[in-house]
C-alpha cells in the first residue's frame, strides 16, 4: 500500500511538471502591426505578465517575447493582453499599508492590461501583486483608470473612495443599468464585467466577455461504465480454518459524474461526485467449509480533480476522492460446513469508507479513461474479531452527455 501511494504521487508531480510545458493555439502583434500565429505557453497568470514564453511551432525551440517588443497576444481566443501606457495607482489595500490620501497617485507605466470585455465599452485589468486596478474606454477614446481607493480618515477609520461609481454613470449610459445598479456594484472583476456586458448589450453592440468564455461550462454530467478488480482477504484468530483469501474476480460498474468546475485557475479544478453501482462475488473452498460472498453496493465518491491540458482536445487529469459505500441489506458472506463437526454461519456486511485516487485522460471535452485506485475497505466493520481487506481497481471509460 505504501508503495502504490508513493507511485501515485511521484506520477503527480511528473504530470505536473510535464503541464507546465504546455502550449495553446494563440498569436501576437510585434511593433510593426504584424501578426504571428503561434504556440503560448499557458501560464495561469497571477500578475499581468511583461513577457511570455511561445513557439513557432511544435518542433521548434521555445523563444520569449518581452513587452517592448509585442504590442498584443492573446491564446485561444479566450484571454488577451495589450500593451498600453496608462496611469496606475499603486496604493495598496492593505490595512496595514492604506494611504491617508483620498485621491489616487497616479504614475505612467507601460503594461500588458489584460482585456476582460472587449465592444463598444472595454473593460481591462491590471495586477501586481496585492494592487489590482480595473480600467476602461469607450470606442476610439483613450483607457482610463476606475478610480477606487481606501485610506485613512482623520478620526483613523478606514473609508473608501468609489469615484468609479461615478464614472460608469456617467459614461456607461443605458435604461437598463440605473441608479441603484452602479451603486451596488462593487470594484471586483465579474461584478465590473457584466455592467459593461450589459451596456454593450443595451446598446445592441457586438462584444466579447472573455471571462465569461472561460466559465460557461461549469457543469458537466458524465456516463462511466467500467470493469472492476477486486480482492477481498477475511481473517479471525478465534476460529480455526476461515481466513481466506478470495481470489481477483472481474466486474462490471456503472456509475453517474457529476462535475462542477471551479471558476479560477483557469477551470482546472473541479468537485466530483460520482453515485457507483458495483459488486464482487466469489467462492472459495477451505478445509471443511466452503465460503461464498456476494457483496453489492452503491459507492457514492466525492473529491476534487485537477486538470493537465496538452492542446485544445486533449487532457490529462487526477482525483483524490472520499468514498461512502451503501450496501444492499441482503449483502452476505457464508460459511458451509462440508465435514460434520463444523459449523455453517453467515456474516452480514457492512462496509466503512475509504480513499480512491485516479488518473485518466479527457479527449474532446467528450470521451474519458480513467484508471483509478482504491485503498481498503473494511466490509465485516460490526464484527468485533473479524478483519477484512477489500480492494479495487478500476478501469473506467467515460462519455460526457452535456
Amino acid at each position: 500500500m505504501k508503495n502504490q501511494i508513493i507511485l501515485i504521487f511521484t506520477t503527480i508531480l511528473s504530470l505536473n511538471c510535464f503541464s507546465q510545458i504546455s502550449f495553446e493555439n494563440g498569436y501576437y502583434i510585434d511593433n510593426n502591426n504584424q501578426k504571428i500565429n503561434c504556440l503560448i505557453k499557458n501560464v495561469v497568470w497571477e500578475n499581468n505578465p511583461t513577457e511570455f514564453e511561445y513557439k513557432l511551432d511544435e518542433n521548434v525551440e521555445t523563444k520569449t517575447a518581452v513587452l517592448k517588443y509585442v504590442k498584443e497576444f492573446g491564446i485561444n481566443n479566450t484571454s488577451k493582453f495589450i500593451r498600453e501606457i496608462v496611469n496606475i495607482d499603486r496604493s495598496s489595500e492593505k490595512i496595514n499599508k492604506i494611504s491617508i490620501e483620498k485621491n489616487p497617485l497616479f504614475n505612467k507605466e507601460e503594461v500588458f492590461l489584460k482585456v476582460l470585455v472587449e465592444g463598444s465599452a472595454n473593460l481591462y485589468m491590471f495586477r501586481d501583486k496585492d494592487v489590482t486596478r480595473f480600467f476602461y474606454s469607450k470606442e476610439n477614446s483613450n483607457i482610463k483608470p476606475l478610480i477606487f481607493k481606501s485610506y485613512i480618515t482623520q478620526n483613523d477609520k478606514i473609508a473608501k473612495n468609489h469615484h468609479f461609481k461615478q464614472q460608469l454613470w456617467n459614461d456607461l449610459k443605458c435604461p437598463t443599468l440605473t441608479t441603484n445598479k452602479i451603486e451596488r456594484v462593487d470594484y471586483h472583476k465579474d461584478e465590473l464585467a457584466n455592467i459593461f456586458t450589459e451596456y454593450n448589450k443595451c446598446n445592441n453592440q457586438e462584444y466579447t466577455n472573455y471571462e465569461a468564455k472561460k466559465n460557461k461550462d461549469f457543469f458537466n454530467l458524465s456516463i462511466r461504465p467500467g470493469i472492476n478488480k477486486s480482492t477481498l482477504a477475511i481473517q479471525n484468530n478465534l476460529i480455526n480454518n476461515v481466513n481466506t483469501e478470495f481470489g481477483n474476480d472481474l466486474a462490471f460498474r456503472f456509475g453517474i459524474e457529476g462535475e462542477f468546475i471551479l471558476p479560477f485557475r483557469n477551470n482546472k479544478w473541479s468537485i466530483i461526485v460520482e453515485p457507483t453501482y458495483q459488486y464482487f462475488k466469489s467462492e472459495k473452498t477451505l478445509p471443511n467449509r466452503t465460503a461464498n460472498v456476494d457483496y453489492t453496493s452503491v459507492e457514492l465518491p466525492f473529491g476534487l480533480r485537477h486538470y493537465f491540458f496538452l492542446n485544445d482536445n486533449s487532457k490529462i487529469f487526477i482525483n483524490c476522492s472520499y468514498s461512502l459505500d451503501f450496501n444492499k441489506k441482503n449483502s452476505i458472506i457464508e460459511y458451509n460446513s462440508t465435514k460434520a463437526g463444523y459449523s455453517s454461519f453467515d456474516l452480514n456486511i457492512k462496509s466503512g469508507s475509504n480513499l480512491a485516487f485516479g488518473m485518466g485522460y479527457k479527449y474532446n471535452d467528450k470521451y474519458s479513461l480513467e484508471l483509478r485506485y482504491q485503498t481498503k475497505r473494511d466490509v465485516l466493520s460490526r464484527y468485533i474479531y473479524w478483519a477484512t481487506d477489500y480492494n479495487t481497481a478500476s478501469l473506467i471509460f467515460g462519455y460526457t452527455v452535456f
